[in-house]
């Protein structure tokens, strides 16, 4: 393998052409709009039965592309006049596991077979994969920018952002469990964790942070615990940034959860404005917790000091309380 390619420090100027290489969800629109507005032409290049339908309207030029065909995907950004692209959404393999034609659709090309059989066959990380993909449309002459560029305003800010205020349990479950999550991020385990009255209750893992909430709810009748979200020590923003959105908030507040807390700058909060409406009218206080960028291991176990400013009592011992 070879050393990682560097992110651009800088956006290009607008009006460069900036390719969008869309899987599914919301956050692709939110880019693609973003890149309007910020004066850029817009190159769409949709995985195939994974976009969302609003995208091609939003591009200048659109093209669906199959999943595995990587080095379409710069031929096509290379033949538009992109020379920078932001790859951003999620891949829903329940759709490719039920399209009848998915081995057709789905047939790989030549380099993306290299690059599997070069990079990928011991380790199948999201980080991984994504290096290998940066590599091949490099080598097409396409350079992957930091998917956060074009939406500033919807990352997650340091301090509380809702009207809720967390109680001071909470901010104390807070200071308690980021070192924690810390580690699991530093180990590439997972990027949440769930957490009543100093008891971690789920730490989340290849199921996603909506199924790891779900399960919280069944392990804990008592409402009140907090989320926890941040990102992997040296987290690639090419791709595959930590998302929350409106059914975060949906799915907290139907499994009991009252807190959710993000690491500021590193977790994007999807249509923030109306995420933060919403988290309060359900009663769930969320709060940016500042940390060191990148996360460096110098400070993995050091508590996040505005936590530990916003907490007004002392930590009490972990107790099993929330299985009640």
């Amino acid at each position: 393998m070879t050393g990682e390619l560097a992110i651009l420090p800088d956006p290009p100027p607008p009006p460069t052409p900036i390719g969008v290489i869309a899987g599914g969800g919301r956050l692709p629109i939110f880019v693609a709009q973003g890149l309007r507005e910020a004066g850029h032409v817009v190159h769409g290049v949709g995985l195939m039965g994974q976009y969302d339908a609003e995208l091609p309207e939003l591009c200048h030029t659109f093209r669906e592309v199959g999943l595995l065909r990587v080095g379409s995907w710069g031929k096509c950004l290379r033949r538009a006049g992109a020379r920078h692209a932001i790859m951003v959404g999620k891949v829903d393999k329940a759709k490719l596991m039920h399209d009848r034609w998915k081995l057709l659709r789905n047939i790989p090309d030549v380099r993306t077979v290299v690059a599997w059989y070069k990079h990928l066959r011991h380790d199948k990380r999201s980080h991984a994969i994504l290096r290998a993909i940066a590599e091949e449309l490099d080598r097409r002459g396409v350079s992957l920018i930091d998917s956060t560029t074009p939406i500033p305003d919807n990352l997650a800010e340091p301090g509380v952002m809702t009207g809720t205020r967390p109680s001071t349990e909470q901010l104390a479950d807070i200071e308690f469990a980021w070192p924690l999550l810390t580690e699991l991020l530093r180990l590439d385990i997972g990027q949440s964790l769930t957490v009543r009255e100093r008891d971690v209750i789920s730490v989340e893992g290849v199921e996603g942070t909506d199924r790891m909430i779900k399960r919280t709810g069944e392990l804990c009748r008592r409402q009140g615990w907090t989320l926890i979200k941040g990102s992997r020590a040296g987290h690639d923003r090419r791709s595959d940034v930590p998302t929350v959105g409106l059914d975060t908030i949906e799915n907290l507040h139907a499994s009991g959860g009252r807190c959710l807390a993000l690491a500021a700058g590193d977790v994007i909060m999807l249509d923030r404005a109306r995420m933060i409406q919403r988290a309060d009218e359900l009663g769930i206080a969320i709060v940016g917790i500042a940390v060191e960028h990148p996360l460096s291991e110098q400070a993995e176990h050091a508590p996040p000091a505005q936590v530990g400013r916003m907490v007004e009592s002392k930590p009490r011992p972990p107790s099993n309380a929330w299985r009640g």
